[in-house]
């Protein structure tokens, strides 16, 4: 009963965060008080990219990451995320004069994987094991507390560009919390969860692995930023939530006695 609860899990997820979000908007919309806006925003920028972090959680084989490392990943992986990116983004533009979209991706990526590195070397230490499926959940974590953040942006974007149209606003985080799984949030777990299965196992073709890994991780958001259409979408979105549960399955398999132990210091 405990599995099928967890393996479950993402649809109460699902529902209650539906539920709420509905709630406060016929709220909003009945009162015609400002005051819900954020709430709004907030709730449909987190709901899909949270429902999905529960879904891939609870298929990793068990309940291996504590939540509160989750939560630490999301949070601080998301600001500090989103401000270096912001930063070097604006650095970069403003030297260049231009902002190609491969530099955007590249930031980016990198900029992701900063908290996920650090919780590798610190809370993860601590437990004194590295699972790629560890690191691939932590990384879904990070990327969604990032695009998160940003959805929220674009959301007050168009609120503001809208002069307070509401369904501006619904728009964005339909379409951004829709496609935020096949984004930053599946990206930043194949690159996490490559970089702890190195870790995990060291050997030339791991290192290969995750440089690979993180080079089709950067193509695949460059081409996201670059190109535009229902179709360049939907084909970047099945390749990256299909690379992503490829490797999570592959992930599940990983022999315990290549499961490297990381030595107190």
């Amino acid at each position: 009963m405990g599995d099928r609860w967890r393996r479950w899990a993402w649809v109460g997820v699902l529902v209650i965060g539906l539920i709420l979000y509905l709630a406060v908007l016929r709220t909003l919309v009945s009162t015609k008080n400002p005051n819900f806006v954020p709430a709004l925003i907030l709730l449909g920028a987190t709901l899909v990219p949270l429902t999905f972090l529960t879904f891939a959680q609870a298929r990793t084989g068990r309940w291996q990451v504590p939540a509160s490392v989750l939560v630490t990943s999301a949070f601080f992986g998301g600001v500090i995320g989103t401000v270096v990116a912001g930063t070097l983004e604006y650095d970069t533009l403003r030297g260049l004069g231009t902002l190609p979209m491969l530099f955007v991706a590249l930031i980016e990526e990198s900029a992701k994987l900063i908290v996920p590195v650090v919780l590798l070397f610190t809370v993860v230490a601590q437990r004194r094991r590295r699972v790629p499926s560890d690191g691939l959940v932590i990384g879904i974590a990070a990327g969604m507390g990032f695009a998160a953040l940003e959805t929220m942006g674009y959301a007050f974007s168009a609120l503001l560009s809208s002069q307070g149209n509401i369904g501006a606003v619904e728009q964005t985080l339909f379409i951004r919390g829709l496609t935020a799984p096949a984004g930053h949030t599946a990206w930043t777990g194949l690159t996490a969860g490559a970089l702890w299965a190195l870790l995990a196992s060291p050997s030339v073709a791991r290192l290969f692995g995750f440089i690979g890994t993180f080079v089709g991780v950067v193509v695949l958001h460059t081409l996201w930023d670059t190109f535009s259409g229902s179709l360049v979408f939907v084909v970047l979105a099945i390749i990256s939530i299909g690379w992503l549960f490829w490797e999570l399955r592959r992930y599940r398999t990983f022999s315990d006695q290549h499961i490297g132990q990381l030595q107190p210091h």
